[in-house]
C-alpha cells in the first residue's frame, strides 16, 4: 500500500481526526481532484469547479488540521462522491 493509500483510509476511517497535519490534509484534497489557494493570512480555501460549495481551512499552531476540519472534507468527499474506492491489484 503506497503513502497516499495509508493517507486516504486514515482520513477516510475518522480514527485520526485529531493527529493529522494540515499538509496531509492538503495532500489529500489535491490527489481527490480539489483545488487549493490561499486565502487571508494562513487559511486555504478548497474548492471544485463543478461544485458551489467551499471550504475554509486553517491550522493550528503546531501545523495540525483542527479536527472538525479533518471532518468537513471527509463528509464533503463523500457528500459529492469525489474518492473512489480503492482499486485492489
Amino acid at each position: 500500500m503506497s503513502r497516499r493509500e495509508k493517507l486516504r483510509e486514515k482520513i477516510l476511517s475518522g480514527k485520526h481526526d485529531k493527529n493529522l497535519s494540515l499538509n496531509d490534509l492538503v495532500k489529500f484534497v489535491g490527489d481527490v481532484g480539489l483545488n487549493t489557494r490561499s486565502g487571508k493570512g494562513s487559511h486555504i480555501v478548497i474548492s471544485h469547479p463543478n461544485i458551489y460549495e467551499i471550504l475554509n481551512l486553517q491550522p493550528t499552531k503546531d501545523g495540525k488540521a483542527k479536527p472538525y476540519q479533518v471532518r468537513r472534507v471527509r463528509d464533503f468527499v463523500k457528500r459529492y462522491n469525489l474518492c473512489p474506492p480503492p482499486t485492489t491489484a
